[in-house]
């Protein structure tokens, strides 16, 4: 996470009472500001999309490399309990908190029967996809986004951390 997004975000933990511990840069995932921390005991893998030109929404990348030197998406046995996307459009910004169960459901994390994906789009609220996927996977992500701003639904944010 850049240095602003996590005073940020940090910020609002500290409001509702959630201590970030064993924070630390993936070094490899330095282009998506990739970093690893435990909150409230919940170990969280989290990630800075990106704008691309010629799509809508953003893109993220949720992947590990395995010793072999090629990347895999992650498992259901990697013990990770939540898959954070931040992202950001001019003075927007905003937060989704997967839960990897969720992940699980929309096959991005790979199980025993189906292999994951390594990156995906997310679309925040404030952007308008128009092809029928893309809105329905805006519908679902949406469960798990909150915008920051100087109101902040601190309840919200609680109730995307408690479930699994």
């Amino acid at each position: 996470m850049d240095p602003k997004s996590l005073r940020v975000i940090k910020n609002i933990y500290d409001q509702i009472g959630f201590v970030i511990f064993d924070f630390f840069p993936e070094l490899e995932g330095k282009e998506y500001n990739a970093c690893q921390f435990t909150v409230n005991g919940r170990k969280v893998l989290c990630r800075n999309a990106k704008i691309t030109p010629k799509k809508k929404g953003q893109f993220v990348t949720f992947w590990k490399r395995l010793e072999k030197g090629s990347i895999a998406p992650f498992s259901d046995t990697d013990p990770i309990d939540f898959y954070i996307v931040n992202v950001s459009k001019e003075k927007f910004f905003g937060q989704f908190v997967f839960p990897k169960s969720v992940l699980i459901e929309k096959g991005i994390i790979t199980t025993e029967s189906k292999e994951g994906k390594r990156a995906f789009r997310v679309y925040p609220k404030w952007d308008s996809p128009t092809n029928k996927q893309s809105i329905r996977t805006q519908k679902w992500q949406l469960k798990y986004f909150y915008e920051i701003s100087k109101i902040n639904n601190f309840d919200k944010i609680r109730e995307l951390y408690n479930a699994r």
